[in-house]
This record gives C-alpha cells, sequence and structure tokens, in this order.
C-alpha cells in the first residue's frame, strides 16, 4: 500500500443495549483558486509577465481547475486545489519557483494574504512544490489554521519523506491536531451515548430506524450513479415488483445491497475480530449476485484503473486480501477509536479494489459492520456528498488519510443528528424522507424474480 501517515486516535468502546434493535431494522447500514491578486497589485503584474513568458516559451497559460475540500472544524479553504494530473512543464516549474521568491518577499513585508495567494497559484502551477507546501502551511500555522497546515506537511512529507522544514513543522503541528481530532470524538461519543440512552422500545425510535435502512440503500446506489428515487425503493424491496421505466440492474444493485446488509446483520455483526477473507467476498458476492452472479464474490482477474489510482495487480489479490484481515483482527486496530477504524477498514478495502464492480458498495458496508459491532450506529453517506467524499479519497491516495477519517466522522455526526432529531417528541420522520414521496410508476410493475 502506498506511503500513508495515519494519526492515531484513541478511545474506548461505548456498548449499550440498543444494538441488537439496530441489528434487526437496519441490517448493516451502513480554492477555487483565488484570483490571484487585484489588477493595481505588483505581484500581478510579475505574474502576468512569468505567464507571458511561458506563453512565448510554448507554455501555454492554462490555469488549474479548483475544487475545495473540507477538514474535520475548518471551514472550506483556498488551498485545497486538485493538483494537475499531468507532469508539470519546465516553464510551469520555473512560473512556480517565481511565484514562491515573490510569496516570501510579501511575507517578510508582512503582506500575508498576498504571500497566500501567490503560493496558491504556485501549487497550481507545481502541485507537488515542496517548498511552496511548507511556506503555505507555515502562513496558514501562523493564521491558526493548524489542520489545514499539518494537511501541506504531511503532503510535502509524502513527496519528500527527509524534507527537514517539514518534519520539524509537522513535528509541531501533529499534537495539536490529534487534539482537535479527539475533542470531535468526544462529541460523536457524547452523542452516541445519548442515542443510546433511547428505550429501545420507543416507537420513534423504531420508525426512524426504519426509514434509515431505505435511506441508506437509496444514497449507497445513488453515489453509484442510480436513478432510482426513495420511494421506488421501498416499493421494489417491499413488494419485490419492479417499477416500469427504470432500468432493471438498477433496481437489481438496490436489491443486492439489500441482501447484503441482510447477511451482515444474521453473520457477522456477532464476530467482531474475527473477519475474514471469506466474509468480505460473501458480502461482496451478494452486492452483486443480482446484477453480475459470476463475478459476485469473485477476485478481479484483470488491472484496473480508478481515475489516476492504479490498484494492485489481480496476481497480488489474495495477499492484499488477507493483509487487510489481518488488519481488521489485529489488535492495534480495535484499539482505534471506532470512527477511525471503520474509515481505514473502508479506505483500505477500496484502495485494494478488489473486485471488477462493487468496491464502493462493499467498502461502506464493511465501515458500517465495524460500527455496529463497536455499538454505533451505521453511517450513510449522502448522494450530496459525493464530490467532497470522492476528493478525500484522493487525498489519502496521495499520503494523507485523516481527511478522509474526518470525512467519515463528519458523516458519523450527521446520521446521530438525524436520529436524535427525528425522535424528538414532535418529529414525523427522518428530515427530507418526503423529497420524493411520489412513485408514479409503482403501480405499472412486473415481478423481479429472486
Amino acid at each position: 500500500m502506498a506511503a500513508m501517515t495515519v494519526c492515531r486516535y484513541t478511545g474506548g468502546r461505548l456498548l449499550g443495549g440498543w444494538c441488537p434493535l439496530l441489528c434487526v431494522l437496519f441490517g448493516s447500514l451502513v480554492v477555487v483558486l483565488m484570483p490571484l491578486v487585484r489588477e493595481e497589485d505588483q505581484c500581478c503584474a510579475a505574474l502576468r509577465g512569468l505567464s507571458l513568458l511561458r506563453c512565448r516559451l510554448g507554455g501555454g497559460s492554462q490555469r488549474p481547475a479548483a475544487v475545495q475540500t473540507t477538514s474535520l472544524t475548518v471551514p472550506f479553504t483556498a488551498l485545497d486545489v486538485l493538483p494537475l494530473r499531468s507532469k508539470p512543464s519546465n516553464e510551469m516549474k520555473l512560473e512556480a519557483k517565481a511565484a514562491l521568491q515573490l510569496a516570501v518577499e510579501m511575507r517578510k513585508l508582512g503582506k500575508r494574504e498576498k504571500a497566500h495567494k501567490l503560493l496558491v497559484h504556485a501549487l497550481g502551477m507545481n502541485p507537488d512544490f515542496v517548498d511552496a507546501l511548507t511556506e503555505l502551511g507555515t502562513i496558514l500555522e501562523e493564521e491558526k489554521d493548524v489542520v489545514q497546515a499539518d494537511h501541506l506537511y504531511t503532503k510535502a512529507l509524502a513527496i519528500s519523506p527527509c524534507n527537514e522544514r517539514a518534519l520539524v513543522s509537522r513535528d509541531r503541528t501533529s499534537p495539536l491536531v490529534e487534539e482537535i481530532d479527539q475533542r470531535y470524538f468526544g462529541i460523536i461519543d457524547s452523542k452516541v451515548r445519548r442515542l443510546m440512552s433511547i428505550p429501545k422500545g420507543n416507537s420513534a425510535l423504531r420508525r426512524v430506524m426504519e426509514e434509515t435502512y431505505y435511506h441508506h440503500i437509496y444514497h449507497t446506489v445513488a453515489i453509484e450513479g442510480s436513478t432510482l428515487t426513495l420511494s421506488e425503493i421501498r416499493h421494489i424491496l417491499e413488494t419485490r415488483y419492479a417499477v416500469a421505466g427504470k432500468s432493471l440492474q438498477e433496481q437489481n444493485e438496490a436489491i443486492g445491497v439489500d441482501a447484503a446488509m441482510k447477511y451482515i446483520n444474521t453473520s457477522l455483526l456477532s464476530r467482531a475480530g474475527t473477519m475474514d477473507v471469506s466474509d468480505i467476498l460473501g458480502i461482496h458476492r451478494r452486492v452483486l449476485g443480482y446484477v453480475d452472479p459470476v463475478e459476485g464474490g469473485r477476485l478481479r482477474t484483470n488491472q484496473v484503473f480508478v481515475g489516476h489510482h492504479i490498484p494492485p495487480h489481480p496476481r497480488d489479490l489474495e495477499r492484499h486480501m488477507q493483509e487487510l484481515v489481518q488488519w481488521l483482527n489485529s489488535e492495534d486496530a480495535l484499539q482505534m477509536h471506532p470512527v477511525e477504524y471503520a474509515a481505514l477498514a473502508h479506505y483500505k478495502l477500496v484502495y485494494v479494489h478488489p473486485f471488477v464492480d462493487g468496491n464502493g458498495r462493499t467498502s461502506r458496508l464493511l465501515m458500517n459492520l465495524v460500527l455496529m459491532q463497536a455499538r454505533y450506529p451505521p453511517v450513510t453517506i449522502r448522494k450530496e456528498q459525493r464530490a467532497e467524499y470522492y476528493a478525500a479519497l484522493d487525498t489519502a491516495n496521495e499520503g494523507d488519510v485523516r481527511p478522509f477519517i474526518r470525512f467519515i466522522a463528519k458523516c458519523t455526526e450527521m446520521t446521530l443528528d438525524t436520529l436524535l432529531i427525528s425522535t424528538t417528541e414532535h418529529a414525523v420522520g427522518l428530515p427530507g424522507a418526503s423529497e420524493d414521496q411520489a412513485c408514479p410508476d409503482c403501480q405499472q410493475t412486473i415481478p423481479i424474480h429472486n
């Protein structure tokens, strides 16, 4: 597995009496680049000169597209731009170096905002520019944005593990970031305790858990591109009749997730610390069983490419799966905070990408199996979070898995908030549950064969 830095979390398991009820009803739910500088700024003139030089040399003048990503406790910032995937040209590296030099001068003059913009530009030209990463991290650290600063130092070390400045800086920020993360886990744990204090026979809890079951299936297939609505999925699973006008493959995907969740509920929940490769294959066999029964539960035999990530070669899959299972059952993993453990289980499986199809759904199910074994509620990653979800996975592939752990932590808190709000005295159901109540085609149905 590619080198990565994992921030350790501590925290004991939360035990409670409402897990069996969850088991029955849930199954296993599982910068912008800132304008460089205003027209009148002197830095802008310098950069325009550099761009003109690059154009004359044949390098072009395009700027990379930018997207926003998240962190645990800080808002979106301008620093997390998607790196250029193509190798930067010599001219672009030259422009990045010049932008860094200007940024250093601006910082010496106390003009941190201008220095910040110049460094973002430098990283747009050359995302792997270690000196620019560490310099921007220093500015963010001075601005008290320690989480993002630590992320930049980590990224710099993934590129250049012996960079002295990045090493010293990360040694300084890492304990602060861990403390921030631990506080957030404490907030999540307090909400879990509140949910566990609700009596098992509470009618509102029963209702919201049933609704959440269908919501989870809806969102986990929607992330993969399914066009089925929530009401259509509920109709399919309750009646086993297909909805006219919708792809049978999409409908069979929903049935496969339902089957996998029931399998986890009946066979795997009570087996914490005894996971086997066959268990993961069993989840996948059901996920894909109604769509592609030949590939369901079978390791792929061809090399695949997932965006810019190249998963292990097929000949190495058995070894990687064995290593994954050994880690899942290890004392180190079992002693992690459940959210960290679940997020890493998800990431490690999706990194290996052992199947032709269904890797994401299987990884999300594995994540929720880990959470439920620890007496946490299963977590739903909503379809609206798809871009953020994939961006966090990309960041993990680049060497820092902690933003992905924080993303899963945020999803966990959102799930807890939804459950707690929906079990209040005046709640009528899940927030947003009526987003597509109508299912106009549900009366025109054909049977789905099991």
